[in-house]
């Protein structure tokens, strides 16, 4: 799967960002790849001595040299490139994904307000950046938590999938996912028309088997060495993804391009509400 040269991570010091660059580093252990943290904030113009202010300011301004150590310590054979940005985080990010690999965000920063699952930044970020946003939790559970399974596995990867909209991007990057963590994929799609057929229509879960099947051969024979399930289910489509990756490592879901600043309903559902890990994956 041809990248750019790194795997990204943004930090702010929050423990989802913390979170975030731990992913990110063992992401980039998986693809053999230098691990890139940022840490953008904006700083005050002047001094002004308000604890509101100050604070988060000087909390901030050691956030970096504190990832870097943490990850160091955590990961240390993984290649760290760090870098401070002074300025709009939004911007900074996006600029990043320019030039990354995957993009490897905390869901909330300090700047969230209590109750908010997914902080501004993030939302704006996942939704325009250039490459794959993966968001991370604090309380997400490792990859090496629990027993592996009797195969050897890790725990599985979730695609959501439209198929008749056919989105190279999205399969890619499951299919690699999957493949580099010797992950199986479960791949989901989701129809909400009518459950029953006409008298004189054909069964439309037969017919979505087929088209779904389809869809998923040329990546099978692409990537034999991962262990692939499909699974058909009627009803809207964040729901049954979020239901779906209960047990998983990532659940993959779709953003098409240009679709303008804000996520569609299925993102939405799925970084607002899962339990593991969501990326973005923006395709054509």
């Amino acid at each position: 799967m041809p990248t750019p040269q790194t795997i990204a991570a943004g930090i702010d010091g929050s423990p989802e960002s913390l979170a975030a660059a731990d992913w990110a580093a063992r992401e980039a252990l998986h693809r053999a790849l230098p691990l890139h943290i940022v840490h953008a904030y904006d700083q005050p113009s002047e001094r002004i001595n308000l604890p509101e202010i100050e604070v988060p300011f000087h909390r901030e301004s050691g956030a970096l040299d504190r990832a870097v150590r943490q990850i160091s310590h955590a990961h240390p054979t993984q290649e760290i490139l760090h870098e401070q940005v002074t300025g709009p985080p939004t911007e900074a990010l996006l600029a990043t994904s320019g030039s990354s690999a995957l993009l490897v965000l905390g869901s909330r920063g300090f700047g969230a307000l209590a109750g908010v699952l997914v902080g501004s930044v993030a939302l704006a970020v996942a939704a325009r950046a250039h490459c794959p946003v993966v968001l991370v939790r604090a309380e997400d559970r490792t990859e090496d938590e629990g027993e592996p399974s009797p195969e050897g596995l890790g725990r599985p990867i979730v695609l959501g999938l439209d198929m008749y909209r056919p989105c190279d991007e999205l399969l890619e990057f499951a299919f690699f996912t999957a493949s580099t963590r010797r992950a199986p994929l479960h791949v989901v799609h989701a129809w909400a028309t009518p459950l029953v057929p006409s008298a004189d229509a054909s069964d439309p879960a037969a017919t979505k088997s087929r088209h779904l099947t389809a869809a998923l051969a040329p990546w099978r024979h692409k990537f034999p060495g991962t262990q692939v399930t499909e699974r058909l289910v009627h009803g809207l489509a964040g729901h049954h993804l979020v239901k779906s990756a209960a047990d998983a490592d990532l659940l993959v879901v779709g953003r098409r391009i240009p679709a303008g600043a804000r996520l569609g309903r299925t993102a939405h559902s799925a970084i607002h509400h899962a339990r593991c890990a969501v990326a973005i994956v923006p395709h054509a």
